[in-house]
């Protein structure tokens, strides 16, 4: 009796500790409320498209960013590819560029086949069964374009869910699952204000 009682006890621990592992990835919303109203924001926002706005500002800040990507990535028309990817989908967004590359090295570092231990795929290592949410099965997380549009729209909703409360910081940490735990915060601003930040 003592031993089915232990035993259960701890399959009881594994399956509390499995949970909490589980809840860490990127994008996973804590509560069903949340995930309604993302799953409502993804649906609305996936499928924009725009280009650059303003196209000296753009490139000025691709010749910037493409000397501090070089070492994660050799190739210069890969890096500007990627770079030029990274701008479109983050000013889409409204988000900062630079906080988005933050974002992916902390994330991926720039490995777009990169899956976790909880299944999250591509540079921004987005949850797979978003796709499902919204509809779009089809969809390939490891294709830069669409990883990046499903990162940059899920950190902008956390952006503006916590306008005027926890700002960039708890944005960052409900992103990754880690709300209101600030490592992972604290490692995307420190990349950003060591690597990327480009000023205002």
């Amino acid at each position: 009796m003592r031993s089915s009682l232990n035993q259960f006890i701890r399959l009881l621990l594994i399956a509390i500790s499995l949970g909490a592992f589980c809840a860490q990835a990127a994008g996973k919303p804590s509560h069903q409320q949340e995930r309604d109203e993302l799953r409502a924001f993804l649906k609305q926002t996936i499928a924009e498209s725009s280009s650059f706005t303003d196209k000296f500002e753009a490139e000025v800040w691709l010749v910037s960013q493409s000397a501090r990507l070089r070492r994660y990535i050799k190739d210069h028309e890969h890096r500007l590819s990627l770079l030029k990817a990274i701008h479109r989908e983050a000013k889409k967004a409204s988000l900062n560029p630079d906080i988005v590359l933050a974002v992916i090295q902390i994330e991926s570092a720039f490995d777009n086949y990169a899956i976790s231990r909880v299944g999250a795929q591509g540079l921004m290592q987005v949850m797979p069964f978003w796709k499902n949410e919204i509809g779009r099965p089809e969809d390939n997380l490891t294709h830069i374009d669409t990883n990046l549009s499903y990162g940059c729209r899920i950190l902008q909703y956390y952006i503006q869910r916590e306008k005027g409360k926890g700002g960039l910081s708890m944005a960052l940490a409900r992103y990754n699952g880690s709300y209101p735990r600030t490592v992972y915060t604290e490692k995307v601003m420190n990349a950003w204000q060591g690597r990327w930040d480009t000023g205002p």
